[in-house]
């Protein structure tokens, strides 16, 4: 074991693993159990998801549809993923590209005086009363949790550690 190890043996064979595997867990499951049910709530209304994703007015017509008609099934998988411990790292990095094009989405609608409904988590368009502020909060905080990942996939009860070590 070298002195950059997080995990310090305590009896042969046995090991203990340090803070940062717990944080890693809270991360996985966090950011995963939140991209599986954003991914599960627009999967359920395609349509619906299509005319979310048209409201930013950033892609032309046809790649918003085909985005919206696609996104909710990468968000399940991704989610099942990290929840799993599964190719950790690689999801984590679709995972935060995800939160990078959502954060770049809300505030580009916001600055450009676009009131709408994230759709987020289903639903979306037109709305009064628009909670930018709020749902960037949120990607900021999913963004660090995708990010915490990237550089540090290892973390306890995942599928990683159990079949790579």
């Amino acid at each position: 074991m070298t002195a950059r190890s997080t995990e310090r043996a305590t009896e042969p064979g046995l090991r203990r693993t340090g803070w940062a595997d717990w944080v890693g867990l809270w991360c996985r499951l966090l950011l995963g159990g939140v991209m599986l049910y954003a991914g599960l709530t627009k999967a359920t209304n395609i349509p619906e998801t299509q005319q979310a994703t048209r409201a930013y007015q950033l892609l032309p017509y046809d790649l918003a549809n085909a985005w919206g008609a696609m996104m909710p099934f990468v968000e399940i998988v991704v989610g099942l993923l990290l929840i799993l411990g599964l190719m950790t790292r690689l999801s984590a990095v679709i995972a935060t590209l995800l939160m990078i094009a959502f954060i770049i989405g809300i505030a580009s609608v916001w600055a450009r005086g676009i009131k709408i409904d994230c759709g987020c988590f289903g639903g979306g368009g037109a709305t009064a009363d628009p909670k930018y502020f709020q749902e960037l909060l949120r990607d900021v905080a999913l963004l660090a949790h995708g990010l915490w990942l990237v550089v540090r996939p290892g973390s306890r009860f995942s599928l990683d550690r159990r079949l790579f070590g």
